[in-house]
């Protein structure tokens, strides 16, 4: 194979070479170059021959630049190839509990190994091979970050709906012995992998070794989009407490025996067991805050840090913080600490109930546009509305149902903000300070609590 580039960089080493838009990149060093992982891991050598075609003639350019300097080639897309589609049909896919009319892209899974690496995304193992497992490992790509969902391969294939996935299994063996470390991900489904099940999963992935970094549980979500699917039950406070107390005693287990936890029930599991969320130093290092492990800890820890430092605002100040019913008590009470510090500010904090999507999702990261508005609209809402970021499009003001930041704010004659997903940004906000509204998300991250 070989990928055609799509342009040059002005004054770069590629364009000095004579290097133009059109011409074909084959290998480098006698490597062929087959997508974004072959280029930027074969352009960090120091001394490069390149082979190209021009109109189908072949034609060789070589160089020696610094060890990292890049060459200033660019591609019609990042990965240089196209996106690699799921090829499972999980009981629990939210896509598949999508409803009609949404935006394209909406619909599309990936499950694409390259993206495990640049872009954290979760990968199940069933879309590779040897051969990639064996690229993966000379090209020292680490972490993967692997859904795992149970490791009784058996079960797995029931699950995922792919006769291959518990065979796939093997990739993960080899890549923990390949030195390769791995976050794993476990959607757990009530009556289907916890219990006996999930004890066994874990126990499995204990006897991957020193390379395995973190497991994050989530519970599944439900939306009202399920006819015709498999019959999933959420959980409830009675089966999440019987999934903590196995997960709490499982990362207590790693924790004596390899000296860190590893093992962390994602936070919606404490508010929908009703139980107290950890310190913040439970979750030592925060390695999978991005599942909704330990997310809250640290945006309460932050907004708190932020507010013991800030200056008394201009007031009287009122702002209007829509939100997910999950967190609603929790963000509350980390807000009162603001409204004492500040007697003249007023924070109104909305659960919004999610109807676009219904059943059991609950959480801030999948509320709409409409949703919000419909909640927001007879409401005194005072200076100005704080949208968290997650809510929003990565890169665009625009909701899961296509209104945009815009519009929200027309609608309800109120200046609608887009606020980072950080306890200090929050806390400026809502202050009134100017703060960044990068929410520094990528557009593979999942929408969080």
């Amino acid at each position: 194979m070989a990928v055609k580039i799509d342009g040059v960089e002005e004054r770069s080493r590629a364009e000095r070479l004579g290097i133009r838009p059109g011409d074909v990149l084959v290998s480098i060093n006698g490597h062929e170059i087959v997508d974004v992982l072959d280029y930027r891991f074969f352009e960090t050598e120091r001394e490069l021959r390149l082979q190209l075609t021009r109109g189908g003639e072949p034609f060789t350019v070589e160089l020696a630049k610094p060890q990292y300097a890049t060459l200033g080639l660019e591609f019609a897309t990042y990965l240089m190839d196209e996106q690699r589609s799921c090829r499972n049909k999980c009981i629990f896919c939210f896509i598949d509990q999508l409803p009609p009319g949404m935006r394209e892209t909406l619909y599309f899974k990936d499950d694409d190994d390259r993206l495990s690496f640049l872009f954290g995304n979760y990968i199940t193992l069933t879309n590779i091979d040897d051969r990639e497992v064996e690229r993966i490992l000379q090209m020292h790509i680490s972490p993967i970050n692997v859904s795992v969902h149970t490791m009784d391969p058996e079960l797995r294939c029931e699950m995922m709906n792919n006769r291959f996935a518990g065979e796939s299994l093997r990739h993960l063996y080899r890549l923990a012995e390949g030195g390769v470390q791995l976050n794993c991900q476990i959607v757990l489904c009530p009556g289907v992998n916890d219990g006996g099940h999930l004890a066994y999963t874990l126990d499995r992935l204990f006897s991957l070794g020193e390379g395995l970094l973190s497991v994050a549980c989530v519970p599944v979500g439900l939306t009202r989009y399920r006819e015709g699917l498999y019959p999933l039950k959420p959980f409830d406070r009675d089966s999440a407490r019987a999934a903590l107390d196995i997960l709490e005693s499982y990362g207590e287990k790693f924790l004596q025996e390899r000296g860190a936890r590893t093992v962390y029930p994602s936070d919606e599991f404490y508010l929908i067991a009703q139980r107290p969320l950890p310190p913040l130093e439970f979750y030592e290092d925060l390695p999978q805050i991005e599942n909704g492990v330990g997310m809250l800890r640290d945006l309460e820890d932050a907004f708190l840090w932020a507010l013991e430092e800030s200056e008394a605002p201009k007031l009287p100040r009122k702002v209007t913080i829509p939100t997910g019913e999950a967190v609603f008590a929790f963000l509350d009470s980390m807000l009162d600490k603001a409204r004492e510090k500040y007697p003249g500010l007023t924070i109104d904090l909305v659960p919004v109930h999610n109807d676009f999507f219904g059943g059991s999702v609950d959480v801030t990261g999948l509320l709409t546009g409409q949703d919000i508005g419909k909640n927001l609209k007879e409401r005194a809402l005072g200076d100005e509305v704080l949208v968290a970021g997650n809510m929003l499009k990565a890169g665009e003001d625009i909701f899961l149902d296509d209104v945009t930041l815009e519009g929200l704010s027309a609608s309800l004659g109120v200046l609608a903000r887009r606020v980072a997903n950080t306890g200090d940004a929050l806390c400026a906000a809502v202050l009134g300070e100017e703060v960044s509204a990068n929410d520094g998300q990528n557009p593979y991250e999942g929408a969080g609590l």
